[in-house]
Parts: structure tokens; C-alpha cells; sequence
């Protein structure tokens, strides 16, 4: 019998960086789940566009606060590493990207709480994910090819 997906969810608000003069903040679903526990879907909500979301690392987001991570399409940088205020998540499909400022506090909260559903490092001790890998990543792959 299959175990059921337990998730973390919460709701933050960014800043979408359009450019050095115009932003506007936007909701962000920060959301977890138990049957992907290596990974965090971020939910972007533009206004005038269907939602967004991009899932990527759990790790490359809880780094990302404290330090300059990601390579590739991804990417977490504090503003201020010594402070922990505010993080700049750059996302990027080809030529185009996206650029988002949120504080860090938020962030850090959620993933204080995933780390309580599933201890970081602990996430290959879940039997059920195992078993659905390839499903888990077949779903990764298509809601990135959708965005």
C-alpha cells in the first residue's frame, strides 16, 4: 500500500526584478512534497499570465540563502551574504531570464520546515520515492518544458 505524500506549502511575496527601474511584487507558492523530497516547486503568480512553476534542488535553494549557488538554469545568490536578509533566485530559459528578490526569512522558515518532514540527507531513506523515481523526474521534466 502506498504511503501518502505529505507536503510543506507557503505562501511568500517577491519582487520581480523587470529591470534596474521597474519591479513589481508577485505571489510565490514555495511548495515540498514528500513523494520528490530532493526538490522544492516554486509557483510564480504574474499578473495577466497562467502561473509558473519551476521546480529545482531542495540543497541548491537552502544554500543558495547563505552563498552563491546554482549553475546552468538555476541560481540562488544572497544580496548581502554576511546579513541573510534577501536572495536574488535567477531563473533562465535560453536567451530569456527572470529575476526575483525575496527576503530570506520566509525562505528560510519553509525550508525549516521541510527539514522537519524530511531531514536534509535523509531524503533517499523514504522507500516510496525510490519505487516512483523515474515518474518523479518524467513530472519534473514536463512542468519545465510547459514553462
Amino acid at each position: 500500500m502506498r504511503e501518502s505524500v505529505q507536503a510543506v506549502q507557503a505562501e511568500v511575496m517577491m519582487s520581480f526584478l523587470v529591470s534596474e527601474e521597474l519591479s513589481f511584487r508577485i505571489p510565490v507558492e514555495l511548495r515540498y512534497e514528500t513523494c520528490d523530497p530532493y526538490a522544492v516547486r516554486l509557483t510564480f503568480h504574474l499578473p495577466g499570465d497562467a502561473p509558473v512553476t519551476w521546480a529545482f534542488g531542495r540543497e541548491l535553494l537552502i544554500d543558495g540563502v547563505g552563498q552563491p549557488c546554482g549553475e546552468g538554469d538555476v541560481r540562488v545568490t544572497p544580496v548581502e551574504p554576511e546579513t541573510l536578509g534577501e536572495v536574488l533566485i535567477r531563473l533562465q530559459v535560453g536567451a530569456d531570464h527572470a529575476l526575483f528578490r525575496s527576503s530570506s526569512a520566509p525562505l528560510v522558515a519553509f525550508l525549516d520546515r521541510t527539514d522537519k518532514l524530511v531531514p536534509l540527507g535523509q531524503e533517499g531513506a523514504l522507500g516510496d520515492f525510490d519505487a516512483h523515481l523515474d515518474e518523479a523526474l518524467d513530472r519534473i521534466l514536463a512542468e519545465q518544458g510547459a514553462g
